[in-house]
Protein backbone atom coordinates (compact mmCIF):
# COMPACT_ATOMS: atom_id res chain seq x y z
CA UNK A 1 0.00 0.00 0.00
CA UNK A 2 1.40 3.40 -0.99
CA UNK A 3 1.94 5.95 1.73
CA UNK A 4 0.13 9.15 0.72
CA UNK A 5 1.11 11.79 3.26
CA UNK A 6 2.21 15.33 2.43
CA UNK A 7 4.96 15.29 5.05
CA UNK A 8 6.42 11.92 4.06
CA UNK A 9 5.95 12.38 0.30
CA UNK A 10 6.87 16.06 0.03
CA UNK A 11 8.19 17.97 3.06
CA UNK A 12 10.67 15.41 4.46
CA UNK A 13 12.19 14.45 1.08
CA UNK A 14 12.43 18.15 0.17
CA UNK A 15 14.38 18.82 3.37
CA UNK A 16 16.64 15.81 2.78
CA UNK A 17 17.46 17.06 -0.72
CA UNK A 18 17.83 20.75 0.11
CA UNK A 19 19.74 20.29 3.38
CA UNK A 20 22.26 18.24 1.39
CA UNK A 21 22.77 20.47 -1.64
CA UNK A 22 22.63 23.66 0.45
CA UNK A 23 26.05 22.78 1.87
CA UNK A 24 27.52 24.23 -1.33
CA UNK A 25 27.52 27.50 0.64
CA UNK A 26 30.03 26.03 3.09
CA UNK A 27 32.79 26.60 0.52
CA UNK A 28 34.13 29.68 2.35
CA UNK A 29 34.91 27.51 5.39
CA UNK A 30 37.52 25.41 3.64
CA UNK A 31 38.48 27.30 0.45
CA UNK A 32 41.61 28.75 2.06
CA UNK A 33 42.65 25.32 3.34
CA UNK A 34 42.07 23.72 -0.07
CA UNK A 35 44.21 26.39 -1.73
CA UNK A 36 47.07 25.85 0.72
CA UNK A 37 46.80 22.06 0.47
CA UNK A 38 47.02 21.94 -3.34
CA UNK A 39 49.43 24.87 -3.72
CA UNK A 40 47.14 27.59 -5.13
CA UNK A 41 45.82 30.92 -3.86
CA UNK A 42 42.42 31.24 -2.24
CA UNK A 43 41.24 33.45 -5.13
CA UNK A 44 42.09 30.66 -7.60
CA UNK A 45 39.99 28.12 -5.71
CA UNK A 46 37.09 30.58 -5.27
CA UNK A 47 36.11 30.06 -8.90
CA UNK A 48 34.95 26.54 -8.02
CA UNK A 49 32.11 28.05 -5.98
CA UNK A 50 31.24 30.58 -8.69
CA UNK A 51 31.08 27.79 -11.27
CA UNK A 52 28.87 25.70 -8.95
CA UNK A 53 26.31 28.51 -8.66
CA UNK A 54 26.50 29.22 -12.40
CA UNK A 55 25.87 25.59 -13.36
CA UNK A 56 23.16 25.33 -10.70
CA UNK A 57 21.19 28.03 -12.48
CA UNK A 58 21.96 26.87 -16.00
CA UNK A 59 21.21 23.20 -15.32
CA UNK A 60 17.92 24.23 -13.71
CA UNK A 61 17.11 26.27 -16.82
CA UNK A 62 17.97 23.52 -19.30
CA UNK A 63 16.81 20.50 -17.29
CA UNK A 64 13.57 22.00 -16.02
CA UNK A 65 11.60 19.92 -18.54
CA UNK A 66 13.25 16.73 -17.22
CA UNK A 67 12.08 17.66 -13.71
CA UNK A 68 8.62 18.48 -15.05
CA UNK A 69 8.24 15.06 -16.69
CA UNK A 70 9.77 12.82 -14.02
CA UNK A 71 10.72 14.00 -10.52
CA UNK A 72 12.11 10.55 -9.71
CA UNK A 73 14.57 10.66 -12.56
CA UNK A 74 15.58 14.24 -11.75
CA UNK A 75 16.00 13.61 -8.01
CA UNK A 76 18.14 10.53 -8.77
CA UNK A 77 20.26 12.58 -11.18
CA UNK A 78 20.65 15.15 -8.40
CA UNK A 79 21.80 12.55 -5.85
CA UNK A 80 24.29 10.94 -8.21
CA UNK A 81 25.75 14.21 -9.55
CA UNK A 82 26.00 15.94 -6.18
CA UNK A 83 27.60 12.98 -4.40
CA UNK A 84 29.95 12.05 -7.26
CA UNK A 85 30.95 15.70 -7.66
CA UNK A 86 31.78 15.91 -3.98
CA UNK A 87 33.75 12.63 -4.09
CA UNK A 88 35.58 13.82 -7.22
CA UNK A 89 36.46 17.08 -5.45
CA UNK A 90 37.94 15.04 -2.60
CA UNK A 91 39.97 12.97 -5.06
CA UNK A 92 41.45 16.00 -6.80
CA UNK A 93 42.25 17.65 -3.46
CA UNK A 94 44.15 14.48 -2.54
CA UNK A 95 45.88 14.52 -5.94
CA UNK A 96 46.75 18.20 -5.55
CA UNK A 97 48.23 17.52 -2.12
CA UNK A 98 50.53 14.92 -3.67
CA UNK A 99 51.34 17.15 -6.68
CA UNK A 100 51.57 20.72 -5.34
CA UNK A 101 50.68 23.37 -7.89
CA UNK A 102 49.15 20.85 -10.31
CA UNK A 103 46.84 22.61 -12.78
CA UNK A 104 45.11 19.26 -13.33
CA UNK A 105 44.09 19.21 -9.65
CA UNK A 106 42.66 22.74 -9.85
CA UNK A 107 40.77 22.02 -13.09
CA UNK A 108 39.51 18.75 -11.59
CA UNK A 109 38.09 20.67 -8.63
CA UNK A 110 36.46 23.18 -10.99
CA UNK A 111 34.85 20.35 -12.98
CA UNK A 112 33.74 18.28 -9.97
CA UNK A 113 32.65 21.01 -7.54
CA UNK A 114 31.62 23.48 -10.23
CA UNK A 115 30.08 21.51 -13.11
CA UNK A 116 29.12 18.04 -11.80
CA UNK A 117 27.92 19.22 -8.39
CA UNK A 118 26.32 22.21 -10.13
CA UNK A 119 24.11 19.90 -12.21
CA UNK A 120 23.15 18.05 -9.02
CA UNK A 121 22.36 21.38 -7.36
CA UNK A 122 20.09 22.57 -10.17
CA UNK A 123 18.08 19.37 -10.51
CA UNK A 124 18.01 18.80 -6.74
CA UNK A 125 16.81 22.33 -6.07
CA UNK A 126 13.93 22.07 -8.56
CA UNK A 127 12.78 18.48 -7.97
CA UNK A 128 10.72 18.91 -4.77
CA UNK A 129 9.33 22.42 -5.39
CA UNK A 130 6.33 21.65 -7.63
CA UNK A 131 5.57 18.55 -5.58
CA UNK A 132 5.38 20.69 -2.43
CA UNK A 133 3.04 23.19 -4.09
CA UNK A 134 0.75 20.35 -5.21
CA UNK A 135 0.56 18.82 -1.74
CA UNK A 136 0.13 22.20 0.02
CA UNK A 137 -2.33 23.91 -2.34
CA UNK A 138 -3.58 26.36 0.28
CA UNK A 139 -0.15 27.11 1.78
CA UNK A 140 2.20 27.01 -1.19
CA UNK A 141 4.48 29.66 0.25
CA UNK A 142 4.86 27.87 3.56
CA UNK A 143 5.64 24.62 1.75
CA UNK A 144 8.26 25.99 -0.64
CA UNK A 145 9.64 28.18 2.13
CA UNK A 146 10.17 25.10 4.28
CA UNK A 147 12.25 23.38 1.61
CA UNK A 148 14.20 26.44 0.55
CA UNK A 149 14.82 27.25 4.22
CA UNK A 150 16.52 23.86 4.41
CA UNK A 151 18.84 25.01 1.63
CA UNK A 152 19.59 28.21 3.55
CA UNK A 153 19.99 26.48 6.92
CA UNK A 154 22.31 23.81 5.52
CA UNK A 155 25.36 26.03 6.02
CA UNK A 156 24.51 26.76 9.66
CA UNK A 157 23.96 23.04 10.33
CA UNK A 158 26.93 21.68 8.38
CA UNK A 159 29.55 24.33 9.20
CA UNK A 160 30.34 23.19 12.78
CA UNK A 161 30.26 19.54 11.66
CA UNK A 162 32.74 20.23 8.85
CA UNK A 163 35.02 22.24 11.13
CA UNK A 164 34.99 19.42 13.69
CA UNK A 165 35.83 16.90 10.95
CA UNK A 166 38.71 19.03 9.66
CA UNK A 167 40.24 19.22 13.12
CA UNK A 168 39.75 15.54 13.97
CA UNK A 169 40.68 13.76 10.71
CA UNK A 170 44.36 14.73 10.94
CA UNK A 171 46.67 14.97 7.91
CA UNK A 172 44.69 15.13 4.70
CA UNK A 173 41.51 15.82 6.63
CA UNK A 174 40.27 18.16 3.93
CA UNK A 175 39.99 15.48 1.23
CA UNK A 176 38.87 12.81 3.70
CA UNK A 177 35.99 15.06 4.75
CA UNK A 178 34.77 15.37 1.14
CA UNK A 179 34.87 11.60 0.61
CA UNK A 180 32.99 10.88 3.85
CA UNK A 181 30.35 13.55 3.21
CA UNK A 182 29.86 12.32 -0.37
CA UNK A 183 28.59 9.03 1.08
CA UNK A 184 26.49 10.71 3.79
CA UNK A 185 24.81 13.12 1.39
CA UNK A 186 24.17 10.44 -1.22
CA UNK A 187 22.31 8.36 1.39
CA UNK A 188 20.26 11.40 2.50
CA UNK A 189 19.41 12.40 -1.06
CA UNK A 190 18.65 8.84 -2.15
CA UNK A 191 16.17 8.46 0.72
CA UNK A 192 14.61 11.77 -0.35
CA UNK A 193 14.49 10.49 -3.93
CA UNK A 194 12.70 7.29 -2.86
CA UNK A 195 10.12 9.15 -0.75
CA UNK A 196 9.34 12.04 -3.12
CA UNK A 197 6.00 11.66 -4.94
CA UNK A 198 3.24 13.85 -6.37
CA UNK A 199 -0.32 13.45 -5.01
CA UNK A 200 -1.93 10.31 -6.38
CA UNK A 201 -4.87 12.16 -7.91
CA UNK A 202 -2.81 14.82 -9.68
CA UNK A 203 -2.95 14.94 -13.47
CA UNK A 204 -1.00 17.42 -15.57
CA UNK A 205 -3.18 19.97 -17.45
CA UNK A 206 -4.44 18.67 -20.80
CA UNK A 207 -2.67 21.46 -22.69
CA UNK A 208 0.67 20.03 -21.58
CA UNK A 209 -0.16 16.76 -23.29
CA UNK A 210 -0.58 18.71 -26.55
CA UNK A 211 3.04 19.77 -26.31
CA UNK A 212 2.72 23.22 -24.73
CA UNK A 213 6.22 24.26 -23.69
CA UNK A 214 7.35 26.44 -20.79
CA UNK A 215 8.51 29.12 -23.19
CA UNK A 216 5.04 29.21 -24.77
CA UNK A 217 3.47 29.74 -21.36
CA UNK A 218 5.96 32.52 -20.58
CA UNK A 219 5.14 34.24 -23.89
CA UNK A 220 1.60 34.82 -22.61
CA UNK A 221 3.09 37.38 -20.18
CA UNK A 222 6.65 38.08 -21.34
CA UNK A 223 7.05 41.44 -19.57
CA UNK A 224 6.01 39.92 -16.24
CA UNK A 225 8.57 37.12 -16.58
CA UNK A 226 11.33 39.57 -17.50
CA UNK A 227 10.39 41.64 -14.45
CA UNK A 228 10.47 38.63 -12.11
CA UNK A 229 13.81 37.51 -13.60
CA UNK A 230 15.35 40.97 -13.11
CA UNK A 231 14.02 41.29 -9.54
CA UNK A 232 15.43 37.87 -8.72
CA UNK A 233 18.78 38.66 -10.35
CA UNK A 234 19.17 42.01 -8.57
CA UNK A 235 18.18 40.62 -5.17
CA UNK A 236 20.73 37.80 -5.46
CA UNK A 237 23.45 40.10 -6.80
CA UNK A 238 22.99 42.57 -3.93
CA UNK A 239 22.77 39.75 -1.39
CA UNK A 240 25.94 38.06 -2.62
CA UNK A 241 27.79 41.39 -2.85
CA UNK A 242 27.21 42.03 0.84
CA UNK A 243 27.26 38.46 2.13
CA UNK A 244 30.62 37.81 0.42
CA UNK A 245 32.13 40.67 2.48
CA UNK A 246 30.12 39.87 5.60
CA UNK A 247 32.87 38.44 7.81
CA UNK A 248 35.27 41.26 7.01
CA UNK A 249 32.57 43.89 7.66
CA UNK A 250 31.92 42.30 11.06
CA UNK A 251 35.63 42.45 11.83
CA UNK A 252 35.75 46.01 10.52
CA UNK A 253 33.19 47.25 13.08
CA UNK A 254 35.21 45.80 15.96
CA UNK A 255 33.47 42.44 16.41
CA UNK A 256 36.26 40.14 15.17
CA UNK A 257 35.88 37.87 18.18
CA UNK A 258 32.19 37.33 17.39
CA UNK A 259 32.57 36.86 13.61
CA UNK A 260 31.84 33.12 13.76
CA UNK A 261 28.76 33.50 15.98
CA UNK A 262 27.37 36.42 13.97
CA UNK A 263 27.86 34.52 10.70
CA UNK A 264 25.70 31.75 12.15
CA UNK A 265 23.10 34.33 13.20
CA UNK A 266 22.99 35.81 9.68
CA UNK A 267 22.58 32.27 8.30
CA UNK A 268 19.57 31.85 10.59
CA UNK A 269 18.11 35.11 9.25
CA UNK A 270 18.74 33.80 5.72
CA UNK A 271 16.83 30.59 6.46
CA UNK A 272 14.18 32.44 8.48
CA UNK A 273 13.59 34.85 5.61
CA UNK A 274 13.01 31.94 3.25
CA UNK A 275 10.33 30.48 5.49
CA UNK A 276 8.91 33.65 7.05
CA UNK A 277 8.50 35.83 3.96
CA UNK A 278 6.98 33.00 1.89
CA UNK A 279 4.56 31.98 4.66
CA UNK A 280 3.60 35.65 5.11
CA UNK A 281 2.96 35.98 1.37
CA UNK A 282 0.33 33.21 1.60
CA UNK A 283 -1.92 35.64 3.48
CA UNK A 284 -1.58 38.37 0.83
CA UNK A 285 -3.84 38.85 -2.18
CA UNK A 286 -0.82 39.82 -4.26
CA UNK A 287 2.34 37.81 -3.56
CA UNK A 288 4.43 40.47 -5.32
CA UNK A 289 3.80 42.68 -2.28
CA UNK A 290 6.37 40.64 -0.38
CA UNK A 291 9.06 41.71 -2.84
CA UNK A 292 8.12 45.35 -2.36
CA UNK A 293 8.50 44.86 1.39
CA UNK A 294 11.88 43.13 0.96
CA UNK A 295 13.22 45.91 -1.26
CA UNK A 296 11.88 48.74 0.93
CA UNK A 297 13.46 47.19 4.05
CA UNK A 298 16.75 46.65 2.19
CA UNK A 299 16.79 50.24 0.90
CA UNK A 300 16.02 51.63 4.37
CA UNK A 301 18.69 49.54 6.12
CA UNK A 302 21.31 50.30 3.45
CA UNK A 303 20.45 53.99 3.43
CA UNK A 304 20.86 54.30 7.21
CA UNK A 305 24.34 52.75 7.09
CA UNK A 306 25.29 55.02 4.18
CA UNK A 307 24.07 58.16 5.98
CA UNK A 308 25.80 57.25 9.27
CA UNK A 309 28.92 55.86 7.54
CA UNK A 310 28.47 52.95 9.92
CA UNK A 311 31.16 50.73 8.40
CA UNK A 312 33.88 53.39 8.18
CA UNK A 313 33.03 54.38 11.76
CA UNK A 314 34.72 51.06 12.70
CA UNK A 315 32.63 50.40 15.79
CA UNK A 316 33.31 53.71 17.54
CA UNK A 317 29.59 54.42 17.86
CA UNK A 318 27.54 51.54 19.26
CA UNK A 319 24.33 52.73 17.56
CA UNK A 320 26.04 52.78 14.16
CA UNK A 321 27.46 49.31 14.84
CA UNK A 322 23.95 48.04 15.53
CA UNK A 323 22.72 49.58 12.27
CA UNK A 324 25.40 47.66 10.35
CA UNK A 325 24.31 44.40 12.01
CA UNK A 326 20.66 45.19 11.24
CA UNK A 327 21.68 45.71 7.60
CA UNK A 328 23.35 42.29 7.49
CA UNK A 329 20.30 40.65 9.07
CA UNK A 330 17.81 42.41 6.74
CA UNK A 331 19.79 41.66 3.57
CA UNK A 332 20.21 37.99 4.54
CA UNK A 333 16.49 37.63 5.31
CA UNK A 334 15.50 39.39 2.07
CA UNK A 335 17.99 37.34 0.08
CA UNK A 336 16.42 34.15 1.41
CA UNK A 337 12.86 35.43 0.99
CA UNK A 338 13.56 36.26 -2.64
CA UNK A 339 14.37 32.62 -3.34
CA UNK A 340 11.37 31.06 -1.63
CA UNK A 341 8.79 33.36 -3.24
CA UNK A 342 9.88 32.95 -6.87
CA UNK A 343 8.12 29.61 -7.61
CA UNK A 344 4.88 30.67 -5.95
CA UNK A 345 4.92 34.10 -7.63
CA UNK A 346 5.42 32.38 -10.98
CA UNK A 347 2.56 29.97 -10.26
CA UNK A 348 0.28 32.93 -9.45
CA UNK A 349 0.96 34.40 -12.89
CA UNK A 350 1.30 31.26 -15.02
CA UNK A 351 -0.50 28.48 -13.10
CA UNK A 352 1.01 25.07 -12.31
CA UNK A 353 1.40 24.02 -15.96
CA UNK A 354 5.13 23.58 -16.64
CA UNK A 355 5.96 25.40 -13.40
CA UNK A 356 9.14 23.35 -12.82
CA UNK A 357 10.46 24.29 -16.25
CA UNK A 358 9.42 27.95 -15.85
CA UNK A 359 11.03 28.07 -12.40
CA UNK A 360 14.14 26.49 -13.90
CA UNK A 361 14.40 29.21 -16.54
CA UNK A 362 13.99 31.85 -13.81
CA UNK A 363 16.85 30.26 -11.87
CA UNK A 364 19.21 31.24 -14.71
CA UNK A 365 19.17 34.62 -12.94
CA UNK A 366 20.92 32.88 -10.03
CA UNK A 367 23.56 31.58 -12.44
CA UNK A 368 24.51 35.05 -13.69
CA UNK A 369 24.23 36.65 -10.25
CA UNK A 370 26.62 33.99 -8.96
CA UNK A 371 29.22 35.22 -11.45
CA UNK A 372 28.66 38.93 -10.79
CA UNK A 373 27.68 39.51 -7.15
CA UNK A 374 30.85 38.32 -5.42
CA UNK A 375 33.19 39.50 -8.16
CA UNK A 376 31.80 43.06 -8.38
CA UNK A 377 32.00 43.48 -4.60
CA UNK A 378 35.56 42.14 -4.56
CA UNK A 379 36.55 44.50 -7.38
CA UNK A 380 35.14 47.51 -5.51
CA UNK A 381 36.88 46.53 -2.27
CA UNK A 382 40.20 45.97 -4.06
CA UNK A 383 40.10 49.25 -6.01
CA UNK A 384 38.47 51.76 -3.64
CA UNK A 385 40.02 52.67 -0.29
CA UNK A 386 43.04 51.07 1.34
CA UNK A 387 43.62 48.01 3.50
CA UNK A 388 44.68 48.52 7.12
CA UNK A 389 45.39 46.21 10.04
CA UNK A 390 42.46 46.11 12.45
CA UNK A 391 44.76 45.46 15.39
CA UNK A 392 44.01 41.73 15.41
CA UNK A 393 46.03 40.74 12.35
CA UNK A 394 43.14 41.20 9.90
CA UNK A 395 43.50 43.39 6.81
CA UNK A 396 40.32 45.43 6.38
CA UNK A 397 39.18 48.12 3.95
CA UNK A 398 36.33 50.12 5.58
CA UNK A 399 35.98 52.55 2.65
CA UNK A 400 35.78 49.63 0.20
CA UNK A 401 33.04 47.84 2.14
CA UNK A 402 31.10 51.10 2.56
CA UNK A 403 31.41 51.77 -1.19
CA UNK A 404 29.72 48.45 -2.01
CA UNK A 405 26.57 49.88 -0.42
CA UNK A 406 26.33 52.70 -3.00
CA UNK A 407 25.97 50.06 -5.71
CA UNK A 408 23.50 47.87 -3.82
CA UNK A 409 21.15 50.71 -2.82
CA UNK A 410 20.85 51.84 -6.46
CA UNK A 411 20.12 48.26 -7.54
CA UNK A 412 17.53 47.80 -4.78
CA UNK A 413 15.74 50.97 -5.95
CA UNK A 414 15.72 49.64 -9.52
CA UNK A 415 14.31 46.31 -8.29
CA UNK A 416 11.56 48.11 -6.37
CA UNK A 417 10.56 50.06 -9.49
CA UNK A 418 10.50 46.81 -11.49
CA UNK A 419 8.26 45.24 -8.84
CA UNK A 420 5.79 48.12 -9.18
CA UNK A 421 5.80 48.70 -12.94
CA UNK A 422 6.78 45.43 -14.67
CA UNK A 423 5.58 42.59 -12.45
CA UNK A 424 2.35 44.05 -11.16
CA UNK A 425 -0.17 41.83 -9.39
CA UNK A 426 -0.80 38.19 -10.04
CA UNK A 427 -4.13 36.53 -9.28
CA UNK A 428 -3.45 33.39 -7.25
CA UNK A 429 -4.14 30.23 -9.20
CA UNK A 430 -4.74 26.71 -7.97
CA UNK A 431 -4.09 24.74 -11.13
Amino acid sequence: MKVQNKWIRAAIPALLLHCSIGTVYCWSIFSQEIGEYIGFSKSATEWAFSFAIFFLGMSAAFLGNVVEKDIHRSSLIAAICFASGMAGTGFFIWYGGSHKGSVLALIGIYVCYGFIMGVGLGTGYLSPVKTLMLWFQDRKGLATGLAVAGFGAAKAIASPIMQAMLSSLGEGGIYKMFLILAVVYFIMMFIGHMLLAKPEGWHEPASQEKGARAIDVIKSKPVVFIGIWLMFYINITCGLALISQEKMIIKCIGLAGMAGILSSVTAIFNAGGRLGFSAWADSMKDRNTIYKIIFVLSIAATGLVIITQGITDRGQNTAYMILVLVLLFVVNAGYGGGFSNVPTLLSDHYGMQNISAIHGIALSAWAFAGLTGNQVATYIVNHIGTFDDDGHGNLINPVGYQSVLYLTIVLYVVALLISFFLVGSGKKKTN
